[in-house]
């Protein structure tokens, strides 16, 4: 009777993966203007949203809800359309919104509060999990590994984390973990002296002694693994509202928290600086994160697009996506996103075009003439450099578009 129930708790189908979306994404604005952060365009064709979503998919966790709040309109159309599963399978993708109700008149107050206020609609079974991730990082990882982990030290929380150096550790929330992995200590972005009281044996974690040496810091991805009873007991404070500040801090207090060495490429999105690098890269020979590796696919929602059709255009290290169409352009290390019209003598240098949400027929376009503005795509003549040019944007002919440096993150 143990042995069955031990493998009835080490059951991946009670792993329900909670993805938060509902963030304003402030620090992403303008691209957060019309649409919230999980649902800015990735990669000439993809959403943020795609990447957690896909993870979950390929980790076999297909048991999962997605909290949104802000400007949630579009991400809610995208997984509608992207996701569906087969009623053999058991898995689902189900969007909770903010919600006004007899017991709470609130909106989302912050992560650990969004996921309080829905907390009865994944908490049903006494065996299941709950995996917390975010809708605005760039990574590849088989949850499988994390679960695995979990059970293996009988963990009640269990945190990912990702080795730093120590000139990127003061901007990030820090866990120092004993030899065994267990979290002793957190402090949020700590400096001097108090970041070196951090330290990690990263070695002890599976690093190298050259890594090790490197990279003696734990940060916390934001990625999170609770036991059942232990996430409702957290979350039984209404004045807890965020995880990172005060549930993890309390979790390493009261429960068995332990850490996750994940040593792959992370890239929090959150910033406008960042998400433009991390677009860029993806146009080098030798890009941190491979789109291309269909061991692990990113999944997103499918359209009924026709190739891209390319005339007398010198393109080179770029992205273009379906559906395109490129006339006499000079693109180099940019991205061209879904519907892209580019017209003759463009120059793309460095540029991040999200594309189009549709085609322009002749009624549009008499409507832009009428209207005086150009239409939907890049103009003749036009040059556009270090600049991303987000959806649906109408620039003319020689418009000039640039930026003589880099964002900072």
């Amino acid at each position: 009777m143990a042995r069955m129930l031990r493998k009835l708790r080490e059951d991946y189908r009670h792993v329900i993966s909670i993805i938060l979306a509902g963030g304003a994404g402030k620090r992403l604005f303008p691209l957060t203007g019309d649409r919230s952060k999980p649902a800015v365009p990735l990669g000439g064709k993809y959403r943020l949203i795609d990447i957690p979503i896909s993870n979950s998919i390929n980790s076999g966790l297909n048991r999962m809800f997605v909290l949104t709040q802000y400007n949630s309109a579009s991400l809610n159309r995208h997984i509608a359309l992207g996701y569906r599963f087969d009623e053999f399978s058991k898995g689902f993708i189900e969007v909770l919104a903010a919600e006004q109700t007899m017991q709470n008149r609130d909106w989302f107050q912050g992560t650990a509060d969004a996921v309080r206020q829905h907390l009865h609609r994944f908490t049903g079974r006494n065996d299941d999990y709950q995996l917390i991730l975010a809708g605005d990082q760039l990574y590849r990882m088989n949850y499988q590994k994390l679960v695995e982990s979990h059970w293996q030290r009988n963990a009640d929380v269990t945190v990912c984390v990702i080795p730093r150096s120590e000139d990127q550790a003061s901007a990030l929330g820090l866990l120092k973990l004993d030899n065994n992995g267990r979290i002793v200590q957190f402090r949020e972005k700590p400096t001097g002296d108090a970041l070196r009281e951090m330290r990690t044996d990263t070695a002890a974690q599976g690093l190298n002694p050259r890594q090790a040496t490197e990279r003696p810091y734990m940060a916390s991805m934001g990625i999170y693994l609770f036991r059942r009873s232990v996430l409702v007991d957290l979350l039984s404070d209404p004045s807890t509202i965020d995880f990172g500040h005060q549930v993890i801090p309390m979790a390493i207090e009261r429960y068995n928290s332990y850490g996750h060495l994940f040593d792959g490429y992370w890239e929090d999105l959150g910033t406008v600086g960042a998400f433009f690098k991390a677009n860029i890269d993806l146009t080098s020979s030798a890009p941190h994160f491979d789109f291309y590796d269909m061991s692990a696919p990113v999944y997103t929602h499918g359209r009924f697009l026709p190739p891209s059709r390319i005339e007398r255009c010198s393109i080179r290290d770029s992205v273009i996506a379906e559906g395109s169409l490129l006339q006499g352009a000079s693109i180099a290390n940019s991205i061209v996103g879904i519907r892209s019209v580019i017209g003759e003598d463009v120059v793309l240098d460095q540029a991040l075009v999200m594309g189009a949400d549709y085609y322009e027929d002749d009624e549009d376009k008499a409507y832009d003439w009428q209207m005086g503005i150009p239409n939907v795509g890049i103009g003749k003549g036009s040059v556009v450099r270090k600049a991303i040019v987000d959806k649906n944007a109408h620039i003319g002919k020689n418009v000039r578009i640039r930026r003589e440096r880099i964002l900072h993150s």
